[in-house]
């Protein structure tokens, strides 16, 4: 089996982690500033998440969307998506909803990060279907990748995932010891945990910058993208990134087209203290909040180890842009735009740079395309961004 010529510094890597690369003939590839798209894996079911670790391990996740999926999160192995840590784990299923333990099982897992630490973080939103929330059943589970066994489990209570919850995606500080949510439910926010106590901490609850703007429509092939009962896209905060010295934290609501911004700072300290400061209040949160840009509607963001760039997914567009963070007010640059990024919704970065990125097909599923089939077939990407692609930041996003 041949591969593009472009893309073997992301064949070694897939070698690494037993990953078969599908080729895709240059004659269908469509590319903007020279960085080339090239599919890594396929799948029968509605993916999202994605995340490489240091050693090139590949795991990836399915929500229980318009199907109960037989697995949950999965490493892959020779191109075929495995059950991780092992199928107990991935044994939930609704019409166990009554047997199966949810604080021991994985019942709707939105994404996978791996963090520095050789960890892998899940974070199970617990709510099948984006409807109600299990009980007991939100949580963020940690896996140590050295054993490939459960470590840490830190369960939500009820002040922290609301019942109309849907706890989102994650990002890791640096130094392993926190990590910071977004809930695109029906009240948005986010979440910062403290890895260490498990204590977690609720904050902008149904503030602007978390919730939905009214005034943004979400569009698909250039019209409305609507369920069959006439609903629009209405997720809030949803998008998340961490600066690569874990001092600023961004995020954005897919129904929605401006990004965000904090110093964690703000964030972090509350843990050891007998009350919540002052300084982790909406109220004086609200104050710290920078308006960083505009992004239109998207769903994934990262901002790259290797450069500081932030990538950011756009549906709409069939498209992968960047953003460059040095220069204040700067407008995306489209990195990638084909027909085949239907819904490209979550990033990772692999150990050599290579941008990885699922498409969900969310207009394909049944909740907005009647007579879909409920096990959707969905893909994972590779983009390896050629010489001057785009100009971007080479110094880290700025503090």
């Amino acid at each position: 089996m041949k591969f593009p010529v472009d893309f073997r510094p992301g064949l070694a890597l897939a070698l690494l982690s037993g990953v078969a690369l599908l080729p895709v003939p240059a004659s269908s590839q469509q590319t903007a500033g020279q960085a080339t798209l090239s599919q890594v894996a396929h799948f029968d079911h509605q993916v999202t998440g994605i995340t490489v670790s240091k050693d090139g391990r590949i795991f990836v996740n399915f929500p229980r969307w318009s199907e109960d999926a037989p697995v949950s999160v999965a490493e892959l192995k020779d191109g075929k998506p495995v059950p991780f840590p092992n199928e107990d784990w991935n044994g939930w299923r609704n019409a166990k909803s009554d047997t199966v333990d949810p604080k021991t099982h994985f019942v709707c897992v939105q994404s996978v990060v791996a963090d520095q630490q050789d960890r892998l973080w899940v974070v199970d939103a617990a709510a099948p279907a984006m409807a109600h929330v299990i009980k007991d059943g939100p949580k963020l589970v940690g896996i140590d990748l050295k054993t490939n066994q459960v470590v840490k489990t830190i369960p939500f209570d009820t002040s922290t995932v609301l019942q109309a919850s849907y706890i989102n995606d994650v990002r890791i500080a640096p130094d392993g010891k926190t990590a910071y949510l977004t809930d695109s439910g029906a009240e948005g926010a986010l979440i910062v945990v403290d890895l260490d106590s498990g204590s977690a901490k609720r904050v902008l609850s149904g503030h602007a910058s978390t919730m939905p703007d009214k005034g943004v429509t979400v569009q698909y092939d250039g019209k409305p993208l609507r369920r069959p009962d006439g609903r629009g896209v209405n997720f809030a905060a949803d998008g998340i990134a961490l600066s690569p010295d874990g001092k600023t934290l961004y995020w954005q609501a897919i129904k929605g087209k401006t990004l965000y911004s904090l110093p964690t700072d703000a964030l972090t300290g509350w843990a050891t203290s007998s009350f919540v400061p002052e300084m982790l209040s909406d109220r004086t949160l609200s104050g710290k909040i920078t308006t960083v840009g505009e992004n239109g509607p998207a769903d994934g963001l990262l901002i790259a180890r290797k450069d500081g760039r932030m990538y950011v997914t756009s549906p709409q567009d069939n498209a992968v842009k960047v953003r460059d963070l040095s220069q204040t007010g700067a407008s995306l640059t489209t990195l990638v735009q084909d027909s085949r990024l239907r819904w490209p919704d979550t990033f990772s970065e692999g150990p050599d740079g290579t941008i990885y990125v699922t498409t969900s097909h969310i207009q394909d599923s049944a909740d907005y395309k009647p007579g879909a089939p409920i096990s959707l077939p969905t893909e994972l990407w590779a983009i390896k961004a050629g010489p001057g692609d785009v100009t971007g930041s080479t110094g880290g996003a700025p503090r």
